[in-house]
């Protein structure tokens, strides 16, 4: 396979793999120089590529490593973590999604929580509730097991829940 073709078969991608590495690194220039170190280690491997799993997995797959490695050189990182209570009840928001979808100060500390969560879990939560891939896709993307990607999405999303619970209820009060 020529570099035509590999530039053919990916071109189409570099949009979501851009998106892929904005939600998981946070901001632009570190998710154009993920998305670049991507695309060079994707041209780099064409040659292995042998069609097992779709073009666009592999993809998210070395965009995803891509990130995870920018993510654990980061020396002073903060991470949500588990709070102590398992049992300390989470407020369901699922009455009014399109208003809270509205609320832009609730997207900027939904975003704040996911730059927030641990790589793994991170990278959970956006390729399932951000790109949309089922649990399948995402699993074979993390080169893990569903049941694997599905923990790591749950605790993910737990712990989004725990970030944003206070803020909810503020607002909700008044």
């Amino acid at each position: 396979m020529t570099g035509q073709d590999f530039e053919r078969a990916v071109e189409p991608h570099l949009g979501f793999m851009y998106n892929v590495a904005y939600r998981m690194l946070g901001n632009a220039q570190d998710a154009e120089d993920a998305a670049q170190e991507a695309l060079v280690s994707a041209f780099k491997n064409w040659g292995r590529f042998r069609g097992d799993s779709k073009l666009t997995t592999w993809l998210y797959r070395i965009t995803v490593n891509a990130c995870l490695m920018r993510l654990r050189k980061e020396k002073n990182s903060r991470y949500l973590t588990v709070m102590g209570d398992d049992d300390r009840e989470v407020q369901d928001w699922s009455e009014d999604p399109e208003r809270a979808a509205m609320n832009s100060e609730l997207r900027g500390k939904l975003e704040e929580g996911v730059s927030r969560l641990p790589p793994d879990l991170r990278a959970a939560v956006v390729l399932r509730d951000v790109q949309g891939l089922d649990n399948e896709e995402a699993a074979e993307a993390l080169s893990t097991t569903v049941s694997a990607f599905k923990a790591r999405l749950h605790r993910g999303r737990v712990l989004l829940r725990q970030h944003l619970s206070s803020y909810v209820k503020e607002r909700a009060k008044g």
